[in-house]
């Protein structure tokens, strides 16, 4: 049997004018051609601008802002001089007061279309943000070296595409990760496993609880193959010259190893001042990348859970206990319950850390039913929900059933949370309040926050 062939549509080769008349939910224009959906990236509603294409699809094109005839009152000229090839960021060119207003009415829209109403009686909160640019403290950087570029590419991906962009300074990563970029492409350059090394996990702990105080980055370098004792030697002199802290990655997580400094412990750490909390994380742990908003986030949502000392919470999706250990400080006792068995075990530390003693984790898997574990025949009262970007539908009734007074829920993905509100107010609870904090500035990631109380 022959097999079939798929040639690659050949795309327009002359740019469109375009009127753009609405924002996607992934912050791209919309506008028309011949009565056909076409997202265009880079452009702002009410603009008219000229744009090339990029891809073409049954139901709708994808383009790219060429040029801006007319411009909206919302354009600012991006800092960054890679935004318009770096996939890093998708919005600089928005005010970023207006992003923070884009993703709540992303959120309201999300909201009232799973309800089937629009939000009244329900209190729109205040919109948390802190610094727009230098705040990203997590990230993973691809490598890769390109002769035809003159030596070694280390950022992110370029839009729209795998290649690695052509890039020495990042708007986005905290300062002391961004001054690395240059540097860190000059080394790779002369390493024998420069072939070798795709990318890059960044870390950056605190060193004290004031945001001003020196950052410690750790920066976990993957290799293929073995590195040779001259690439070692130059990876050690490189974390030695820039007081960054190296780790080598052969294989999965396990295999993860420091190089330097030698020191016994892997721990970075970062502060919950509110609460006088010190938590310590492996560079490759999960962590909130943005601890400006995280802080915020954290103190909002246990005002908003209204804590005393004869409440007994739940945190589910707790990581390493950025809610649980908070909650501890407040509450009679709190149980962290997460996926992953190192997690749980870094939850335990971390509460031993800190001298608090009303904590309990558990790990389980919490993409099905949790009705036989230990830990959910106890009795709670107030419910921490903070899932990935898939939600928690396939626990949300159990959730219900546990009949907890006031449920908070923060979530990195408004489709699953206005999705998962339903099904909560169907259960029997009422959306007290819901609003956005701004985690990823200059980006279309929406972090938003609910609250439910028991009618």
């Amino acid at each position: 049997m022959s097999k079939r062939r798929f040639r690659k549509q050949k795309l327009p080769a002359e740019p469109v004018e375009l009127e753009i008349t609405s924002l996607s939910h992934e912050g791209r224009g919309i506008s028309h051609i011949d009565g056909k959906v076409a997202f265009v990236d880079g452009a702002l509603e009410g603009e008219r601008v000229t744009a090339s294409y990029i891809r073409r699809r049954n139901s709708y094109d994808e383009l790219r802002t060429e040029s801006v005839q007319q411009a909206s009152p919302l354009r600012v000229k991006p800092p960054c001089a890679f935004a318009g090839t770096c996939g890093g960021c998708s919005l600089q060119h928005m005010d970023p007061a207006a992003q923070i207003e884009f993703k709540q009415s992303v959120l309201l829209e999300q909201m009232a279309q799973a309800l089937g109403h629009e939000l009244i009686d329900v209190e729109i909160l205040p919109t948390l943000r802190d610094t727009d640019f230098h705040y990203r403290r997590k990230a993973r950087l691809a490598a890769r070296f390109v002769s035809k570029k003159g030596g070694a590419l280390v950022g992110f991906r370029e839009k729209y595409s795998s290649f690695v962009a052509e890039m020495d300074n990042c708007e986005v990563l905290v300062a002391n990760v961004a001054k690395l970029i240059a540097p860190l492409r000059t080394m790779f350059s002369e390493l024998d496993g420069k072939m070798e090394i795709p990318q890059i996990e960044v870390a950056v702990g605190e060193s004290a609880p004031d945001l001003s105080a020196p950052l410690v980055v750790a920066l976990v370098v993957r290799h293929l193959s073995e590195l040779s004792m001259a690439d070692t030697d130059a990876l050690t002199a490189f974390a030695k010259e820039h007081q960054v802290e190296i780790y080598l990655q052969s294989g999965g997580v396990d295999t993860v190893t420091r190089l330097w400094p030698l020191r016994e412990t892997d721990r970075l750490s970062y502060f919950l001042p509110d609460f006088g909390l010190e938590l310590g994380f492996h560079p490759m742990d999960f962590t909130q990348v943005n601890a400006g908003i995280n802080r915020k986030i954290v103190k909002k949502a246990l005002d908003l859970l209204e804590l005393s000392k004869e409440d007994d919470v739940l945190d589910l999706f707790c990581g390493l206990g950025n809610f649980t250990l908070a909650a501890a400080t407040l509450c009679g006792s709190v149980v962290g319950v997460e996926g992953s068995e190192e997690m749980v075990h870094r939850g335990g530390e971390n509460a031993a850390k800190n001298g608090l003693t009303n904590t309990a984790f558990y790990a389980a898997n919490l993409a099905k039913s949790f009705k036989d574990e230990v830990w959910a025949s106890r009795k709670y009262t107030k419910v921490i929900l903070d899932p990935p970007r898939s939600g928690a539908l396939e626990i949300i009734h159990e959730v219900a059933q546990l009949g907890a007074a006031r449920i908070v829920y923060i979530s990195c993905n408004p489709a699953t949370l206005a999705r998962d509100t339903a099904e909560l107010v169907k259960a029997g609870y009422h959306l007290k309040s819901t609003g956005v904090m701004d985690m990823f500035p200059n980006t279309t990631h929406v972090e938003s926050m609910a609250v439910f109380e028991l009618a």
